[in-house]
C-alpha cells in the first residue's frame, strides 16, 4: 500500500518507455480515410471564386467540400460557454463561428475546404491544386490598431471592433483612496500571445454508426465531456449521438480542452461521406490552427501612503480575443479578475476587462488560464513602486501582505480565500534563497562583466473552482472477488499521471495495493457524466469522487465485516485497510472480504467538492544578463508553495518545475507573431517560435509549506499550474531588476536579447 504522502514512480512510465503509448495517430486503421484542410493565406479577406476541377480530377479523392455543403447539413456555428456584457452594457457580441469560412476569412490560417481522400499522399496533390481568388481587405492585429480611429472592422456589423466587457470592484472607493494617496505609481503592461505548442499535434479519428446513429471522436483531449455539448452545437445534432474516447494526450496545457472546427468538421464528413476518417495536424497546422493564449495591455494604478501601505489598486486590461469567439475564449480573460490583488491586503480595487475582436487565431486557456497574468500584474507593479519610490521591494511586499488571522480573507474581487500563510512562505523562500548573500553574488556577477537581478513573485490562484459551486466528477469503483479495482474517472489525463495518484489515493482509503488498480479514462461510453481535467483541479475534484466511492465501498462492506468477525456492525471500525471488532479485536482486511463474495461491489460518485481551492506560494528567480549580448541566463529558480496535503512529492516537483519551465519560456523568449501589415504569421514554425531548452532552465528548487483546505476531503488544493502563474512575474522581475542596477527601464517580456540589449543601450545613451 502506498501512502498519501509518498513519492511513487509512474504506473504509467513502463508502457511509454517501451513506445506501447497509444496516441490518436497510432489507432489508425488501414482503410481510414484521410482528412485535410485549405487555409486560409490572408488575414481578412472575401472568397471571390473557388476552383475544384483539377483538384477533383486527383486519383484518390473522395471529396471536397466547404461551408456551403456543411449548412445544408444542418451544421452550425460555436457558441461560447460564458457571457458577459456587451459594449454600452448591451448584449455581448457573438459572431457566427462556422467549422468552415463562410465567405470570408477572418485570419491566416482559417480553415475554408475540407478533402476527403483515401490516402495522404492523394489529399495533399488535392491540397495544392485548389484555386481560390481572393479580395483582400486590411486587416487590424493589435489591439491598438483595432480600437483606434477610423480602424478597419474584423466583422462589419461590429464597427468598434468591441465584444464584451466586465469589471468587479469599487471604482468609487478606490478613486477616494487613491485621490488622498501620498504616491500614485501609474504603468501599462504588455502581456505576449504565445501558444501551447504540444509535442503531439492534434489529431482525430472520426466514423459514424449508421444502426446506432452515433458518432465517434477520438481525439487527444482533457475535456471529453465538455467538448461534447460544444461539438453537438455545431453540428446541429444532441450531445447523446457522440461519442468521444480521448487516449494518451501528448501534451495539451488547456489548449485542448476546447472543441475545434477540425473536429466537427470531421464528424460531419465521417456521416456526410459513410467512411471514417483521419486528420492530423501538421506543424504548421498547429501554428496556424491551434488556439493562442495570454495577449493584453493592462493599464495600472496603484496608490500609497507616506509609510507604503496599499490604498487602491485600478487595473484596466484590454484583451485581444482573436477574430472568433470558442466555447472557451472568454474564460482566461476574466479568470484573472479575482485573484489581481494577489496576497495583499488592498483596501479598494478595481478591475475591468475588455475584449476586443482582430484579425487573429481567437485565444483559449493555455496552463494558468489568466492566473498567470493576474500575478504578473501584481507583482510586476509593486516592483515598480519599490523601485521608483525606494521601498525595499521585500519589505513592501511583507508589510502588505493579508496575515494568517485575516482569513478567510474577501478580497473584494469575487474570491474569498480560505487559508494560508503568505508571509511564512516568503521568509521560508528568502532563506532558501540566502537573500542575505545577494549582495554578494551581484557583486561577483560585476566582476565579470554580467548583471545580477533577484525577482520574486507570491501567486495565488483559484482551482477547482468555480468558487462556492465547483464543477463536479464522476468516478466509478468496481472491485472484483479476484482482488482486481477498476476505476473509471471522468477527468483525463494529459501527462499529469493520474493512474499514480489515483491509485494511491484509492489504496490508502481501502488499504489495497495500488498496482492492482486499473485507470479507465477519458471515455464518454464509461463515464458520461464529468467535467475533465483543466483549472488545477483534477485531485480535488476526482479525488473527492474517489473517496467518496471509498466511503461507499467501506459502508457497504460493514455487514459483512460485522458477520465475518462475529461482531455486530455498530462495533466495527475501519481504519489502514482493515475491518476491526472493537470488543474481540478481531480483524479482517477489506480485500479479505471481498474475496469472500460471488460477486463484485462497485460504488460511483457525480458530485464536486464543498469548495473551490486557492494554492499559494513565494517563487524567487536569479538572473545574469550579458550586457554585450543582451542574453538572459536564469541562475536559480526556487518554489516554495502551498498546495495543501501534497499526495505525491515527486509527482508534485514535476508538476512544478514543468510550469516554471513553460513561464520562463514567456518571459524570455516565446511569442506569436503576425505582420502588423497584412496579418501573416511569421512564427509559424520551431525556427522561428523560440521554445526553452533543457539547457536553459536550472534545476527548481521545490520546498512545499502545505497548509491543507478544508474544502474537499484530501486538504489539497492543486498543484498543476502553480509553477507557470509565478513564473511570468518572478522571471521578469529579475530581469528588470538587473537592469535597474544600471539605470535602465523596465521592459516588457518577452525579455529577449534583442530587447534586453537595447534597453541597455538606450540606459547608456542617456548617459552619454
Amino acid at each position: 500500500m502506498t501512502k498519501i504522502g509518498r513519492s511513487q514512480l509512474r504506473f504509467e512510465d513502463d508502457r511509454f518507455l517501451r513506445g506501447q503509448g497509444q496516441y490518436t495517430d497510432d489507432i489508425r486503421q488501414h482503410d481510414d480515410a484521410t482528412l485535410v484542410f485549405v487555409r486560409s493565406p490572408h488575414a481578412a479577406a472575401k472568397i471571390v471564386k473557388i476552383d475544384l476541377d483539377e483538384a477533383n480530377a486527383i486519383d484518390g479523392v473522395i471529396a471536397i467540400f466547404g461551408w456551403n455543403e456543411m449548412r445544408a447539413g444542418n451544421a452550425g456555428s460555436f457558441k461560447p460557454r460564458a457571457l458577459f456584457p456587451g459594449p454600452d452594457d448591451g448584449a455581448m457580441r457573438i459572431p457566427p463561428f462556422t467549422p468552415l469560412a463562410d465567405g470570408f476569412v477572418r485570419y491566416c490560417g482559417e480553415p475554408i475546404l475540407g478533402i476527403v481522400a483515401i490516402d495522404k499522399a492523394s489529399a495533399e496533390l488535392a491540397l495544392e491544386a485548389v484555386n481560390i481568388l481572393f479580395e483582400t481587405s486590411v486587416a487590424v492585429i493589435d489591439v491598438a490598431n483595432a480600437l483606434s480611429n477610423g480602424a478597419a472592422c474584423v466583422w462589419a456589423n461590429y464597427p468598434d471592433n468591441r465584444c464584451f466587457h466586465f469589471e468587479k470592484g469599487d471604482s468609487n472607493k478606490v478613486k477616494k483612496e487613491n485621490a488622498n494617496a501620498a504616491h500614485l505609481i501609474k504603468h501599462q503592461l504588455t502581456i505576449s500571445r504565445v501558444t501551447a505548442a504540444a509535442l503531439e499535434p492534434r489529431a482525430i479519428r472520426a466514423t459514424f454508426d449508421n444502426a446506432s446513429g452515433k458518432y465517434r471522436l477520438e481525439v487527444g483531449t482533457q475535456t471529453p465531456n465538455r467538448i461534447r455539448p460544444d461539438l453537438a452545437i455545431a453540428l446541429g445534432i444532441e450531445p447523446e449521438a457522440i461519442e468521444i474516447i480521448a487516449q494518451d494526450c501528448g501534451g495539451s496545457f488547456g489548449m485542448k480542452n476546447t472543441a475545434f472546427p477540425e473536429y466537427a468538421v470531421g464528424l460531419w464528413a465521417a456521416r456526410r461521406y459513410g467512411l471514417s476518417l483521419c486528420w492530423r495536424a501538421s506543424r504548421l497546422d498547429s501554428f496556424l490552427g491551434d488556439t493562442h493564449a495570454r495577449e493584453q495591455i493592462a493599464d495600472v494604478k496603484l496608490g500609497l501612503d507616506e509609510a507604503g501601505m496599499f490604498l487602491g489598486l485600478d487595473v484596466q486590461i484590454t484583451a485581444n480575443l482573436g477574430a472568433h469567439i470558442g466555447p472557451s475564449t472568454i474564460h482566461p480573460v476574466v479568470s484573472n479578475i479575482g485573484g489581481i490583488i494577489g496576497v495583499y491586503n488592498i483596501p479598494a480595487s478595481h478591475v475591468r476587462v475588455e475584449g476586443v475582436f482582430s484579425n487573429t487565431q481567437n485565444v483559449s486557456p493555455y496552463r494558468g488560464a489568466g492566473r498567470p497574468e493576474a500575478t504578473y500584474i501584481i507583482e510586476r507593479v509593486i516592483d515598480i513602486a519599490a523601485e521608483k519610490l525606494g521601498f525595499d521591494k521585500v519589505e513592501l511586499r511583507r508589510r502588505n501582505m493579508i496575515q494568517p488571522a485575516q482569513m478567510p480573507f474577501n478580497t473584494g474581487l469575487v474570491f474569498t480565500y480560505d487559508s494560508g500563510n503568505f508571509p511564512h512562505l516568503l521568509d521560508t523562500a528568502l532563506d532558501a534563497a540566502d537573500w542575505t548573500g545577494f549582495g554578494c553574488r551581484q557583486k561577483a556577477s560585476k566582476l565579470n562583466g554580467k548583471l545580477r537581478g533577484f525577482g520574486i513573485a507570491n501567486p495565488i490562484e483559484i482551482a477547482g473552482g468555480p468558487e462556492r459551486k465547483p464543477h463536479s466528477e464522476f468516478a466509478r469503483v468496481t472491485v472484483s472477488p479476484e482482488g482486481t479495482v477498476s476505476l473509471v474517472s471522468g477527468s483525463s489525463d494529459s501527462g499529469q499521471g493520474h493512474a499514480t495518484v489515483f491509485a494511491q489515493i484509492l489504496s490508502s482509503k481501502l488499504g489495497l495495493d495500488p498496482s492492482t488498480v486499473s485507470l479507465i479514462a477519458g471515455d464518454t461510453r464509461e463515464a458520461p457524466n464529468g467535467t475533465g481535467t483543466f483549472g488545477s483541479r483534477t485531485v480535488a475534484a476526482a479525488g473527492t469522487s474517489i473517496v467518496k466511492c471509498a466511503e461507499s465501498l467501506i459502508k457497504t462492506m460493514q455487514s459483512s465485516a460485522a458477520d465475518a468477525l462475529n461482531s455486530t456492525i455498530d462495533e466495527i471500525s475501519f481504519e489502514d485497510g482493515y475491518f476491526r471488532a472493537q470488543k474481540s479485536n478481531r480483524s479482517i482486511t477489506f480485500i479479505d472480504l471481498v474475496r469472500d463474495r460471488s460477486e463484485p461491489i462497485s460504488a460511483e460518485y457525480d458530485g464536486s467538492a464543498d469548495n473551490a481551492t486557492f494554492p499559494n506560494g513565494c517563487h524567487i528567480c536569479e538572473v545574469e544578463i550579458d550586457p554585450t549580448t543582451g542574453t538572459v541566463e536564469v541562475m536559480s529558480y526556487l518554489v516554495v508553495d502551498d498546495v495543501g496535503t501534497v499526495i505525491n512529492p515527486q509527482l508534485l516537483k514535476g508538476q512544478i518545475t514543468g510550469g516554471v519551465a513553460q513561464g520562463l519560456g514567456q518571459a524570455l523568449m516565446e511569442q506569436v507573431v503576425y505582420d502588423p501589415g497584412n496579418g501573416q504569421l511569421v512564427s509559424a514554425s520551431f525556427m522561428d517560435y523560440a521554445m526553452p531548452r533543457a539547457t536553459e532552465l536550472p534545476p527548481v528548487q521545490v520546498i512545499s509549506q502545505p497548509i491543507p483546505t478544508s474544502s474537499n476531503p484530501l486538504g489539497v488544493k492543486g498543484a498543476g499550474e502553480a509553477g507557470t502563474v509565478g513564473a511570468l512575474a518572478a522571471v521578469m522581475n529579475a530581469v528588470c531588476d538587473a537592469l535597474s542596477s544600471v539605470g535602465a527601464d523596465p521592459i516588457d517580456m518577452p525579455a529577449t536579447p534583442e530587447s534586453v540589449w537595447s534597453a541597455l543601450r538606450a540606459a547608456n545613451n542617456k548617459k552619454a
